[in-house]
């Protein structure tokens, strides 16, 4: 086009026809079955078959953790624990939090917990220099054990007057401390990640403390249950909170191998920031490459009735559109010229929402289907697409301000060939 200028009017173009089309949009995100639906079009894009399973699942977890003020909703709420073996089908959604590690000690079921959390490790505190300690019978040798003993049993027997019958721990447990939490019917479990440590926290309601001793009863956290549940071989122990709004849920994610593990746990996580998208804007448009071949076909009207050279580069622009739907059925297996024609045809019969269906590769309503795209993330992308072709415009304008060729020769004569050069010597 001929300026910048001309392309920012293109822009502006393109967003009116999206916004024309996005006559569909999501009037509960509270509701189970409106959120659902359009999460399995984002889940069917990386997990296509397994959607209407996972759909709901990312859903539910999505709705539990959402406060009153759907504003405030984050994707850190929903987690996922992969675990090695089983099929997808037996995916679960648990409503707290699930670590994949087993507890430390015998006690593996707590009801009711009060939970404390603690950043450092539990264990007989080691002073920061090397000091040299005089024993000079075994008597006091059993003493100075005995004094370290003492101390660690009035730490834990604090903390179990306080009301905590499962501690959390950041660091390791040491022998003694183990001993003295086995003997006040204390659980025990370490986790390693602060992350995850800070999830707990969030999920339980739990301040962690720097200091090992008995917490405040602010400090305590609390959950329904604490229990050490073994998933196809591991050992997991899981958090739960059911008669409460919990603030973590945790997806538990089955699988024969760990690619496609992984490839789930990326499914769910596209799906989770599709909620996030759809609290911020609720409305839909029609998927399955139906919204930009309707913009590649109003464009196209809109470049025959513009003169001159940005004609073309209109119809340029418009055909840049038609790599969606020459996509979906180059995967579907089908011709993408055929394909892409019958949707031309379609569209301008007036049928706007029809997108191709990848079963089989023919064309039928998106509506009818249930293929619905965010409104809100077409509109960005096509903003950040043409913000990325006026740079590109700017930086191409600017070398072309100035002349090429080196500086010129005194004289005002130009750069001279080599056999022109003057000898020195």
């Amino acid at each position: 086009m001929k300026s910048s200028q001309d392309t920012q009017k293109l822009h502006k173009k393109t967003l009116a026809i999206l916004e024309e089309l996005a006559t569909t949009k999501v009037e509960n995100l509270g509701d189970l079955t409106e959120v659902g639906k359009v999460l399995k079009t984002v889940i069917a894009s990386k997990q296509y078959g397994w959607e209407d399973l996972l759909g709901p699942l990312v859903a539910e977890a999505c709705l539990q953790v959402t406060s009153k003020n759907k504003n405030n909703f984050s994707v850190d709420n929903v987690r996922v624990a992969k675990i090695l073996g089983g099929g997808i089908s037996d995916t679960k959604l648990v409503k707290g939090f699930v670590t994949t590690k087993d507890s430390e000690g015998t006690i593996k079921h707590v009801k009711n917990a009060k939970i404390g959390v603690f950043v450092g490790g539990i264990d007989i505190a080691k002073p920061e220099n090397k000091p040299t300690i005089s024993i000079s019978s075994a008597e006091e040798l059993m003493n100075y054990n005995k004094g370290e003993e003492k101390l660690m049993e009035d730490e834990i027997k604090a903390i179990a007057n306080a009301g905590v019958n499962v501690i959390v721990s950041g660091g390791p447990i040491g022998e003694i401390a183990m001993h003295f939490l086995e003997r006040y019917k204390i659980m025990a479990v370490k986790i390693g990640s602060k992350f995850d440590l800070r999830r707990l926290c969030r999920a339980t309601h739990s301040t962690p403390l720097v200091r090992v001793g008995a917490p405040t009863a602010e400090e305590i956290g609390h959950a329904d249950e604490v229990s050490v549940e073994e998933i196809g071989g591991n050992r997991v122990t899981v958090f739960r909170n059911e008669s409460e709004d919990s603030s973590l849920a945790t997806l538990v994610v089955r699988a024969s191998s760990g690619n496609i593990l992984d490839d789930i746990e990326r499914a769910i996580d596209d799906g989770v920031n599709a909620y996030k998208s759809l609290v911020r804007d609720p409305r839909l448009v029609p998927g399955a490459g139906a919204t930009e071949i309707e913009i590649a076909r109003q464009l196209e009207s809109y470049g025959d009735s513009s003169p001159g050279l940005d004609q073309y580069a209109i119809k340029k622009f418009a055909e840049a559109f038609e790599i969606v739907p020459r996509t979906l059925s180059e995967n579907a297996g089908v011709s993408s010229i055929e394909t892409i024609s019958s949707l031309y045809a379609v569209h301008q019969a007036g049928k706007t929402d029809a997108g191709i269906f990848l079963e089989d590769g023919s064309v039928k309503s998106a509506t009818e289907m249930g293929v619905f795209d965010l409104y809100i993330t077409k509109h960005w992308a096509i903003k950040f697409a043409i913000d990325a072709v006026l740079t590109i415009l700017r930086i191409d304008q600017i070398i072309m301000a100035k002349p090429s060729g080196g500086p010129k020769m005194p004289g005002g004569a130009g750069p001279r060939d080599d056999d022109e050069m003057p000898t020195i010597g």
